[in-house]
């Protein structure tokens, strides 16, 4: 398998974006930036008597663009190059994350003018505006990690509040990093505009050795250094090699599961997920994003049209039949919770056994996104999961076309041309069931979450290592305390008690890396990187700040992870467990002001996929 079989132009790109960006802040200051903007649009006759075009009164920029008492609004428009074959056009806004912060991003301002430039083909008029974002990875193991989730919930308000101020009558919803991802598709939720996902693709995967890595491997490199299994000087070597360009990361991790869940739910495009950053497909995408957006706008087709509980059926059998992250159990509770359809965290259990997994990707697996590109994409996963009756084909998409109908539109490679050692077939699969397991019990009687990425039939039962934060069991973990059979515990990281639930990428990749994959377990009310391998048991509900149980837990108490039978328990009575929640000190928290302050305080419980918009409690 080669990794680096794109042409020379996509990647000589990726090596300029940061470049570029800057070139492009440059050409749009102060006067040139009216140039500009009219050197970039088809020729249009704006001089001379005739009226000016008019709106269609239905839309709801007519509000800022139409009538005598909108001239100070039209001044302002007509400051930015925008004239009056704009006005009167559909108003797209374009939201784009584009950052220096993660290579996830750093290329978007490149996919978002691929969108800018198909808006304006099919006669739309364009805004681009901007939104934050954070790295995941880059903030891994730090307290930084901690704003991860909130940049879900600052993404979906910030797009929401330029859609309503600015009266815009469409989106096109630019995401890179993990986060980007379920925040953009909140968003479109919340506003129910015209909206059509466009992702910023996968990275492709580095060389080291002579073997395909990626960013879990580096990860997972740190504890093999600590156990001194790898020197420094090949840490070093790993580390320049793992991440060559621009794109989210390679495996089947977080924003790549999402990527592949916004097909499933029919908000993106169908073969629209796998293209990597740094290829003109990708850019291409974004154009036919762009254009889409002004038939969704012509046919007023909108997330409310698409949203049903068989289109959430159809991204959780997705989800599982690749292997995805467990962090998509989060964000599609919320996205169910935005849009009001009714769904349970124990649904994904239910899905997930009767779903095979089949996708053989990373991190249980050997390929990663562009591999799946290969092959077709999500869409042959997705023919396989209907011809086997465990997708719903009739269901609609962004197009306005049932997700049967766009595959007939598509060319795809016949199913048996499929290399098998990336998809297996139904009938021969990795796994008879999929990749995601819901536990519950005495230690999680509101659920916890479990990627199967070993073995299906795991039990495992240990004493007890309690840590009260992640950095202490990163230090105990790094110190080389850990025995065959432990179960460490990590808590107070959950939405509210972290707040912001960070991932434990850093401890879990330590812990594999020293040799611990399969005889070591973890359990935490924080999340896990959709690169987390092993026998680790995230979103523990409710958690400890809520007085879940996992609060009463204490070193040498006897845990129990029982996948076969969905058990995941403590080895206490109910009473003991009550009396030592009673008698605890609960921590004081750590944040009083400010952004972490306000959004730990306005998160749900994990297992309504920790949601802060009032609306979309339950």
């Amino acid at each position: 398998m080669s990794s680096q079989d794109t042409d020379g132009e996509a990647n000589e790109r990726a090596d300029r974006a940061s470049e570029q960006r800057t070139d492009r802040a440059t050409d749009q200051r102060a006067d040139g930036v009216t140039d500009q903007r009219a050197d970039q649009r088809p020729d249009r006759d704006t001089t001379g008597d005739a009226p000016r075009p008019q709106k269609d009164p239905d839309l709801p920029s007519a509000a800022v663009t139409e009538g005598a008492d909108r001239a100070p609004h039209r001044a302002m428009f007509r400051a930015m190059g925008y004239d009056d074959d704009d006005l009167a056009a559909p108003m797209v806004g374009v939201a784009n994350p584009a950052a220096d912060v993660t290579p996830c991003n750093v290329h978007l301002d490149d996919v978002a003018d691929a969108a800018v430039a198909g808006i304006e083909a099919a006669g739309g008029m364009p805004v681009e505006f901007g939104t934050i974002t954070v790295s995941d990875a880059i903030s891994m193991g730090t307290e930084g990690m901690k704003a991860s989730l909130i940049s879900r919930e600052v993404i979906a308000d910030s797009v929401e509040l330029v859609a309503f101020a600015e009266s815009l009558d469409a989106l096109v919803t630019v995401a890179g990093c993990d986060k980007n991802l379920p925040g953009m598709m909140q968003a479109a939720i919340r506003t129910d505009l015209p909206t059509v996902f466009c992702y910023g693709g996968t990275i492709l995967p580095g060389e080291f050795d002579g073997d395909d890595v990626t960013i879990q491997d580096v990860f997972e490199a740190v504890g093999a250094h600590a156990e001194g299994d790898l020197s420094r000087a090949e840490l070093d070597e790993l580390e320049h090699q793992a991440c060559p360009g621009a794109g989210s990361c390679a495996g089947m991790y977080t924003a790549n599961t999402m990527a592949t869940v916004s097909e499933g739910l029919g908000l993106a495009p169908l073969g629209s997920a796998t293209a990597p950053a740094v290829t003109e497909e990708r850019l291409d995408v974004a154009r036919r994003a762009g254009e889409a957006v002004l038939h969704c706008i012509e046919t007023d087709h909108t997330p409310s049209d698409v949203l049903t509980r068989e289109s959430f059926e159809n991204a959780i059998a997705l989800q599982v039949a690749v292997g995805g992250s467990t962090n998509a159990v989060l964000h599609l509770l919320a996205l169910a919770a935005e849009a009001g359809v009714e769904l349970e965290i124990g649904d994904f259990d239910e899905i997930s056994r009767r779903t095979p997994h089949v996708a053989n990707l990373r991190p249980g697996g050997t390929y990663v996104m562009a591999d799946l590109h290969r092959q077709g994409g999500v869409p042959v996963v997705i023919r396989r999961l209907i011809q086997a009756d465990l997708f719903h084909g009739d269901a609609q998409t962004v197009t306005g076309n049932t997700v049967r109908e766009e595959l007939a539109r598509l060319d795809l490679p016949a199913d048996e041309a499929v290399d098998e050692s990336v998809v297996r077939p139904l009938d021969d699969p990795i796994h008879e069931e999929g990749a995601i397991v819901i536990l519950d019990g005495s230690l999680a009687p509101d659920g916890a979450v479990l990627k199967v990425t070993g073995d299906d039939e795991l039990y495992h039962q240990g004493p007890a290592r309690v840590f009260e934060d992640e950095e202490s069991a990163m230090a105990w973990v790094q110190d080389g305390n850990l025995q065959s059979g432990d179960t460490l515990i990590v808590r107070n990281e959950g939405p509210r008690g972290g707040p912001g639930m960070r991932e434990m990428l850093g401890v879990t990749a330590a812990v594999v890396g020293q040799g611990h994959e399969d005889d070591v377990a973890l359990l935490t009310d924080g999340r896990f990187s959709g690169a987390t391998r092993g026998p680790m048991v995230g979103h523990v509900a409710p958690e400890a700040a809520a007085d879940g149980p996992i609060a009463a837990v204490e070193d040498g108490d006897t845990v129990t992870v029982d996948v076969p039978n969905r058990r995941l328990d403590v080895g206490l009575s109910e009473s003991e467990i009550q009396r030592r929640l009673a008698d605890r000190e609960r921590p004081d928290p750590d944040y009083e002001t400010g952004v972490l302050a306000k959004y730990g305080r306005a998160f749900g419980s994990a297992a309504h996929g920790a949601v802060t918009d009032p609306g979309a409690k339950r």
